[in-house]
């Protein structure tokens, strides 16, 4: 019989073969920036060299406000992932999340492939990660401090997956009491703590929950972007356990548009807020920080670099970077805090259903740099 170790282990060497392999993203719903547009100025009035992209989040400068989101762990080909990643945003002075600890925090032979990434990285922004429905079941402060500990993180990450676990046939399904956990934690803790969906989004009522019970910043990870359910259904296709496809199959646009969830969260709290889902290119991370992120987290774009080394990774993070430079220059900032108050016009879906939810999108529209 499998130990839960070498079950994880598998699953998270699949997650990763299906989503280079196969098309896991969202297929009818998207992340709304369609209806996002930014203002161009015709007469930007600034040097576009002379832009300064950094910014301060979480007590730690970053050059650029990119950040490349949580990954993998637990395997030798996510050991390779994360080194290269790691070297990369050491490089390039950004930061970097590690996917789920349980399968180290349960077993020391798998701690490599986290601890590579400060080892890589001795100085660059790291994001420590442990699921919410673990925290409800046997793990708590004390695992909490371990998954710190393994990557001698600058933040922890709780993660919030509860679609992934109710389409996988062995998921985690109880959250019941998630949220006095998770204030727990963010209490005892030394280092902040974030709290991250994983492709669903936030809404504005349980932002409001997490700032309230304490916890530092808040990952929208809205649907637009890599569905979980999706991969979840690939894994039951090759299974040929055909109720947990069809799970997938009908739940893979489950969630809220990461475009919609940027502005409930940051119309509804006073905590930093990343933008991530769906986030494939400087313009879409240049509209999610126009709507008042702090940080735009991308995965996807890095992750085929990732496989081949750390030169690709830093050649796609610097286009990355390259994109939002322009993109700030043709609406005419030359700071983060200037782009938080050039004009931006919102449409169509994502418009209506801000408004249908008591928010004023036109509030973007009539401001002035």
């Amino acid at each position: 019989m499998k130990q839960l170790d070498d079950i994880i282990g598998e699953r998270k060497a699949d997650h990763i073969e299906i989503c280079l392999k196969e098309n896991v993203q969202s297929r009818r719903k998207t992340t709304g920036f369609e209806d996002v547009s930014l203002v161009h100025k015709a007469l930007p009035e600034i040097e576009r060299k002379k832009i300064d992209l950094s910014t301060t989040v979480f007590g730690y400068k970053f050059s650029a406000p990119i950040f490349v989101g949580a990954m993998t762990g637990g395997t030798a080909e996510a050991t390779k992932i994360n080194a290269a990643i790691a070297e990369a945003v050491e490089e390039l002075n950004l930061g970097m999340g590690v996917g789920s600890q349980r399968i180290a925090i349960d077993n020391p032979k798998a701690e490599r492939s986290f601890s590579v990434v400060r080892e890589k990285a001795p100085t660059a922004f790291i994001l420590a990660n442990i699921g919410g429905p673990q925290l409800v079941g046997k793990y708590g402060i004390k695992e909490a401090k371990k998954a710190v500990e393994i990557v001698q993180a600058n933040a922890l990450a709780i993660h919030l997956n509860a679609l992934q676990e109710a389409v996988q046939p062995e998921g985690d399904t109880n959250y019941s009491g998630l949220l006095r956990k998770i204030g727990e934690v963010a209490e005892e803790l030394d280092v902040p703590v974030i709290v991250k969906e994983t492709g669903a989004g936030i809404s504005a009522e349980d932002a409001k929950m997490l700032e309230t019970a304490g916890v530092a910043g808040i990952d929208v990870a809205g649907v637009g972007g890599t569905s979980w359910a999706a991969v979840e259904y690939y894994r039951a296709k090759a299974r040929q356990d055909g109720f947990s496809q069809r799970l997938g199959e009908t739940f893979w646009d489950w969630g809220i548009p990461t475009a919609v969830s940027i502005v409930e969260a940051v119309q509804s709290v006073n905590i930093p807020v990343i933008a991530s889902g769906g986030i494939r290119n400087g313009i879409d991370a240049t509209k999610a920080l126009a709507l008042g992120a702090s940080l735009a987290s991308a995965t996807y774009p890095f992750l085929q670099p990732a496989t081949k080394s750390s030169e690709e990774v830093k050649k796609a993070l610097q286009l990355f970077v390259g994109e939002v430079r322009n993109a700030m220059f043709l609406v005419g900032a030359d700071s983060l805090k200037k782009l938080q108050k050039v004009p931006v016009v919102l449409t169509g879906k994502t418009a209506e259903w801000l408004k249908l939810r008591g928010f004023q999108p036109e509030v973007y529209a009539r401001r002035k740099a």
